[in-house]
């Protein structure tokens, strides 16, 4: 059997890190928690949990901390997980039978990162990525913010699933304004931008609304051919929203077309090409780019909204086959998203307005 160190970085995290422990606490040999800066009562929930408690001076950089806690482990291998993360009891359990029987030949295993669900409680946006890592390997965590853990060798992809708790929109607005500081202060600084830079300054750019500027970075990140597929693909679909945003619709268009560079058609990029077409009331080529969207698969690893290989590409075809005259393709249409999204609104009335037109010919 394997032994686990759990390493995390916390700052202020009171409202959550009892969660995050409690869920782990029984499957983790070691418990190593590096404060930050901590002005609450973070280190006091900590001390339920573990003795090893650090402190790190802040200096901006991530990596900087993460790193630091990494060094401290001394178990066979290193769980990190951030305060507001949790696994599920489901998952607890096939976090425990994988401790049991890791082969020794695995460096790192990935896992889902659930960000959100739906009204039933199905995962609508998660992506993948490597949480326990061989000790031995010394992996190393590079770049000051949106830091990434870089890893090699032998890879698992598990089945295991982290949750995300904590309130996206209010981590986000916090978290960018941090985040945007720390890029701007390397720009200042001179500091040369490594493609994933790149990439994550034009997302913090464009999460404050900074439409034309951040385009300007996603081109250059795309320009400079060096980005990882899922990131170039993202960096389409993201440059698309600004030019939507700035009311630029032909621009938008061909930002999504542009993923077709990197890979093979990913579902998002399709339905927004099936919206800019169906807005147009090209239904016909709007229905092929939504049909396409469906038989996609969905695992590529990288950030995934389930609704646009699910419910929304079907509610969209139920418009069109109606635009066309289909009746019979519109309703099968809308009762394949209602087995996604029952108690949608759209689809309600939708379902209605077919009763409604099936009764009339019945009594006609």
């Amino acid at each position: 059997m394997s032994t686990i160190s759990l390493c995390m970085i916390v700052k202020n995290e009171e409202e959550v890190l009892a969660n995050c422990l409690s869920s782990v606490k029984d499957i983790c040999d070691e418990i190593i928690i590096v404060d930050t800066g901590s002005t609450d009562k973070t280190k006091e929930i900590a001390e339920q949990f573990t003795e090893h408690i650090l402190d790190f001076e802040w200096i901006d950089d991530f990596s900087a901390a993460r790193n630091f806690s990494f060094s401290q482990a001394t178990k066979d291998f290193i769980l990190w997980l951030d305060a507001d993360d949790i696994f599920l009891p489901e998952d607890q359990e096939k976090l425990k039978k994988l401790k049991d029987t890791l082969d020794e030949s695995v460096d790192a295993v990935s896992m889902r990162y659930v960000i959100a669900r739906d009204a039933y409680d199905n995962p609508s946006i998660h992506f993948r990525r490597n949480r326990l890592v061989k000790r031995s390997k010394n992996f190393k965590w590079i770049g000051p913010v949106h830091e990434y853990l870089e890893v090699g060798g032998n890879i698992l992809s598990s089945d295991i699933s982290v949750e995300h708790k904590k309130d996206m929109k209010k981590a986000s607005e916090m978290n960018s304004k941090r985040n945007l500081r720390i890029y701007e202060k390397r720009i200042k600084n001179g500091d040369n931008f490594s493609p994933r830079d790149l990439f994550y300054y034009a997302n913090e750019l464009r999460d404050h609304g900074q439409y034309q500027k951040a385009i300007i970075y996603y081109n250059e990140f795309l320009s400079g051919k060096k980005g990882w597929i899922e990131d170039n693909i993202s960096a389409c679909t993201y440059s698309a929203d600004c030019h939507k945003k700035s009311g630029e619709k032909d621009e938008e268009v061909d930002a999504l077309l542009k993923t077709l560079r990197y890979d093979a058609p990913r579902p998002e990029p399709c339905c927004r090409i099936g919206d800019h077409f169906k807005e147009n009331k090209a239904f016909q080529t709007a229905i092929f780019w939504y049909n396409l969207a469906t038989i996609l698969k969905k695992d590529t690893g990288g950030f995934q909204n389930e609704s646009y290989s699910t419910w929304y590409p079907h509610l969209q075809l139920c418009v069109c086959h109606w635009e066309l005259g289909n009746v019979k393709r519109s309703v099968e249409h809308n009762n394949i998203a209602k087995q996604y999204q029952p108690n949608n609104i759209q689809v309600l009335f939708n379902d209605e307005f077919f009763n409604h037109i099936i009764k009339n010919k019945e009594e006609g």
